[in-house]
């Protein structure tokens, strides 16, 4: 494919989106990336918070957290570049610690993930003794290696029911939590996060101990944002995130994943649909499906994800930044719980 090719390819998908002097630039350095990527014998995994144009272009997998990390535990490319935040970048090398794993963005990190430490889950531990621990995938390494499973928003109620009436922790997100223990009618509380607080936690019919971590864009959407927008198209779709508050998913048509949500809209006959995730999905999900109207009233972006571009991407490859190292000791006990997550469907 030449950059003429590339252009037309991304006006296609995103004339009406992004407007065509950008397009014209994007599909340069689309085609420069898709050189590197040939030289260094790398694959690309790209996100779906992704800006449309670096989605839309040089990916040679996307999706979700979940998706993505089969996919880069399936590879047998010599580089993984992960245009994605930090912690899935680290997912990636937990998964394939002789491979270069390279994030785009040298600070790409994550709210979620920067809610809970280590040390955070060795004192939950202590607390309450003997009970396994499930991390959300949106956690940094070492966090991951200090629980049993990793989950993420696919498959969080598929893992929090392989341990059927067992009282378990689940970190970090409070929201997921608390849309997990609604889905699977388990009853929930949320601890201080104090350790002098609440020592005498009885879990008498509790079957899930949450963290009170939240993303910071999720937490921004609210049910008045849906009534209003019902207001104006009685006939909309609202799609939610489980990472949004339940009050929110309650008060949509559906929750899910960010491939469930792609997967509902595919199968959906609508007039229109809105999609209250990062807003950046909803243009990838226009441009993928032009028979589908989605409204772009979500002007919501995460700082992290929004760092990741296609010129950082190509550099990433042409210079080898941002390389990606997880301690082996650390990674060990990682890969456990995330090896366990990829076997739960």
């Amino acid at each position: 494919m030449n950059v003429d090719q590339m252009y037309q390819t991304l006006k296609q998908k995103l004339g009406d989106i992004v407007p065509d002097a950008e397009l014209a630039i994007k599909a340069e350095v689309a085609i420069e990336v898709l050189r590197l990527k040939e030289e260094r014998n790398a694959v690309i995994l790209g996100h779906n918070y992704m800006e449309p144009a670096l989605f839309h272009s040089i990916p040679d997998f996307v999706g979700d957290s979940l998706g993505l990390s089969r996919r880069a535990a399936e590879t047998d490319k010599d580089v993984i570049v992960f245009c994605g935040v930090e912690f899935m970048a680290e997912t990636a090398k937990i998964l394939n610690p002789n491979k270069t794993v390279l994030v785009p963005a040298e600070r790409a990190g994550c709210s979620l993930a920067a809610s809970i430490t280590a040390e955070d889950v060795r004192q939950l531990k202590a607390r309450y003794p003997g009970v396994p621990v499930v991390t959300y995938i949106n956690t940094y390494a070492d966090v991951k290696a200090e629980c049993d499973v990793c989950c993420t928003s696919g498959n969080a109620a598929a893992v929090v029911n392989s341990f059927q009436d067992q009282t378990i922790i689940f970190l970090p997100d409070e929201y997921l939590a608390r849309n997990v223990a609604a889905e699977t009618g388990k009853h929930i509380i949320i601890p201080s996060r104090d350790p002098r607080m609440n020592t005498k936690d009885s879990l008498v019919d509790v079957q899930i101990i949450g963290w009170n971590g939240k993303c910071e864009v999720h937490e921004q959407f609210t049910v008045e944002d849906i009534e209003s927008i019902r207001a104006q198209f009685p006939d909309v779709v609202v799609l939610a995130h489980p990472e949004c508050s339940p009050e929110v998913v309650a008060a949509s048509d559906f929750s899910g994943s960010t491939t469930a949500m792609v997967k509902y809209v595919e199968d959906t006959k609508a007039p229109r649909f809105l999609l209250l995730t990062e807003c950046s999905m909803g243009d990838n999900v226009a441009g993928a499906l032009p028979d589908k109207e989605m409204l772009r009233l979500c002007s919501i972006r995460c700082p992290y994800m929004g760092m990741i571009t296609l010129e950082n991407t190509r550099d990433a490859l042409k210079y080898n930044q941002y390389v990606i190292e997880v301690p082996e000791d650390i990674r060990v006990r990682a890969e456990r719980s995330v090896q366990r997550m990829l076997e739960i469907r």
